[in-house]
């Protein structure tokens, strides 16, 4: 989980980044007309950002596609620039480039590959070993521990190409590891891998996190992620922030004071056309009935739906983080 609040790490403040893009008229004349007078469309990817991130927090950092987490995170990283606004990293100013910097911090992009395709693993380890300068003995120290965190060591002689996607992400990891930096940025690590190899991930993180209190800050659309390892997050729409707060202060919004219950009625003689009188009632393609109704209302719920008819199975399930997080979304 997050750790405790201390001395920040990440300073953002007012950070913006807006994106122009040609706007094209059709037909030739048209064309012709935009080599001389050119329009331009303006897209603000990220907008007013402000937030504080302590040494060795945890953070999620969610929103929808093309809500301008991604963009975010490479202006912390020196990747693109911002438009108006600053951020401060460990100290440093990410737009500076500075190779001391370089060092501190590591991103790791779940779509993007930064080992060599057809080189064993271990070789691009090597090779960053070099990059870094780093002396033998730390260097072998680092690999080892992380090599025996994520359970890897039959797999550094295999070429990256010949890895599965589980395997990949753990190099990945390593890579981005093994100069031990201080802050990392990870954008949708667990992206296209199996339960088991995102719980692996997961563990690891975790465990990364607690032993030597790196600054985390991960975007993920699986809220299973989210859940089990950070206890803060950032919510960002449309390139604003609209939440920055305890996770579990935001599960205890307003969708969440509802519960959601199943019902599959035993026999045929349940009306298809029933409705609850104490929240939305639906019916699927299989014939379960699912209410989304207020917490206090639960008990009532489950007797009025028992006076109706005999059921053969009934469930009481809290709202998915998913759907309080899409309502927040909404809300906007």
């Amino acid at each position: 989980m997050c750790a405790s609040l201390g001395t920040p790490m990440i300073e953002v403040e007012h950070l913006t980044r807006i994106f122009r893009t040609y706007k094209k008229q059709p037909g030739f004349w048209a064309g012709v007309k935009g080599l001389f007078s050119r329009k331009f469309d303006e897209t603000a990817a990220a907008k007013d950002i402000s937030f504080s991130i302590a040494e060795g927090e945890f953070v999620g950092f969610l929103g929808p596609n093309g809500a301008g987490k991604t963009t975010t995170l490479k202006m912390l990283s020196g990747l693109i620039f911002p438009t108006s606004g600053k951020a401060r990293v460990a100290g440093f100013d990410p737009t500076k480039r500075e190779n001391a910097y370089r060092r501190i911090f590591a991103l790791v992009l779940g779509q993007k590959n930064q080992l060599w395709w057809d080189l064993p693993a271990i070789e691009s380890f090597a090779l960053l070993r070099a990059i870094y300068g780093l002396e033998e003995a730390a260097y072998k120290a680092t690999l080892d521990e992380l090599v025996a965190l994520l359970g890897v060591s039959e797999k550094l002689n295999v070429m990256v190409r010949e890895l599965s996607l589980g395997e990949r992400m753990k190099m990945e990891l390593i890579a981005a590891l093994i100069h031990r930096p201080k802050v990392l940025f990870l954008d949708e690590p667990t992206i296209g891998l199996d339960v088991v190899s995102q719980r692996a991930v997961r563990l690891f993180l975790r465990d990364y996190n607690r032993r030597h209190r790196v600054t985390i800050i991960l975007t993920s659309h699986y809220m299973a992620d989210i859940k089990e390892l950070c206890e803060r997050v950032i919510v960002i729409h449309k390139g604003s922030k609209i939440y920055d707060g305890a996770l579990d202060r935001l599960e205890a919004g307003s969708d969440s004071k509802k519960k959601i219950v199943r019902f599959v009625p035993k026999d045929a003689g349940f009306p298809e056309t029933w409705r609850s009188r104490f929240g939305d009632t639906s019916r699927g393609p299989d014939g379960t009935f699912t209410l989304r109704v207020p917490s206090d209302d639960v008990v009532a719920v489950a007797q009025e739906v028992l006076a109706t008819g005999p059921v053969a199975d009934i469930t009481i399930e809290d709202v998915p983080l998913e759907d309080i997080i899409a309502e927040l979304f909404q809300s906007r």
